[in-house]
């Protein structure tokens, strides 16, 4: 193995994004549940203008994601890194429960 593969003790490796069967999907609604073996997301789409005035929300679910824990794992640390960037340049984003 050459000096350009190794950092210390750990291995670098690269990573070859493959972009050609992707589909993009916009969501402004996310639901999660989990189980001991999988983290499921549920992506989709709030379809019901003014909520304050509607007896249901309607919600177009458009894409479910099952992940290893391990996998959710990374993704929480990946996902909080980055909103912790949007939020320094942005200004704080409040959720509501």
């Amino acid at each position: 193995m050459s000096d350009a593969g190794q950092q210390g003790n750990s291995e670098t490796r690269q990573i070859a994004w493959r972009e050609d069967s992707m589909a993009t999907h916009f969501a402004n609604v996310v639901n999660v549940q989990g189980t001991r073996e999988q983290v499921d997301l549920f992506f989709g789409t709030n379809r019901t203008w003014n909520v304050s005035e509607a007896d249901q929300v309607v919600v177009d679910l458009s894409n479910r994601i099952i992940l290893t824990p391990l996998a959710a794992k990374r993704l929480h640390a990946v996902l909080g890194g980055v909103l912790s960037e949007y939020e320094n340049r942005h200004g704080r984003l409040d959720v509501e429960a």
